[in-house]
This record gives structure tokens, sequence and C-alpha cells, in this order.
């Protein structure tokens, strides 16, 4: 993954990914939109994301990702699923609890320390799953 990427570029690579997978299409405002920010915000960070070549954009062009950016994408969204469900099945956190620490660990955690989560997730909905939560979450 390119570590000069902020974790508000990777926010914004994220929605572009997630929005043209869900419409086939991305537009700036639609990126602004899914994030909250403002236009003039969601500009910069496209032109920061054009010239690391992860996305194509034109100021009134459609937006379009390429397949770095798509791989890095993924894999931002692999984190934050894998965090999610650390947080909702292991540790019983609440759905918005899960998904604001999944947000915000997503861009920190180490790649060790996430083959962990996922190999403690797996194992324990393995061997465990029901015992745990008939002990703990009664």
């Amino acid at each position: 993954m390119d570590k000069n990427l902020t974790s508000s570029l990777e926010d914004y690579l994220e929605s572009v990914y997630l929005i043209y997978k869900k419409y086939n299409s991305v537009k700036a405002i639609d990126v602004s939109r899914a994030l909250g920010v403002s236009r003039a915000s969601t500009t910069e960070a496209l032109k920061k994301l054009s010239e690391k070549k992860l996305i194509n954009y034109g100021r009134y062009d459609a937006i379009s990702i390429t397949k770095q950016g798509e791989s890095i994408a993924k894999e931002i969204i692999k984190k934050h699923n894998s965090l999610y469900n650390f947080f909702r099945e292991v540790l019983g956190a609440s759905d918005t609890e899960a998904q604001t620490n999944a947000c915000a660990i997503e861009h920190i955690i180490s790649q060790d320390i996430l083959k962990r989560v996922i190999a403690f997730t797996e194992y324990y909905r393995k061997n465990y799953e029901n015992e745990f939560k008939n002990n703990f979450y009664s």
C-alpha cells in the first residue's frame, strides 16, 4: 500500500471505489456528499489522488479508479471489514461503535496486527462463538 496516503486520502479513495462499484460512475459531488465534506476539500483530495495515479480525474469529467487505486481501496475495505467484524462479533460492540472504531483504526493498524485480528476472529468463529456469547453477552 502507498505509505504516502493520509487517512483522509484513504477515505476519499475508498469512497470513490465504493461509489463506482455501486453506480459505475463517480462525480466529485457524489464523493463530497458521501463523506459529508465541502466540494473544495473534495476537489483538492481528488487532485492529489490523481497526481498519485490512483484515480483519473478531470474537473468536469466522471472519475474513474486505476488498477493501483482499486487495489489500495480493496485493501482499505478489507482492513475496515476485518476490524468491524472483530469489534462486532468478538467484542460485542454496537454497530455504530464497531463502525466508528474500524474507520479510525483501519488507517494505522499494521499488517502483522491485522493478520492476528483476522486469525483470531476466524478461530473464535470456529471454536467459541456460541459459548462466549452465552457467557458474556447474556
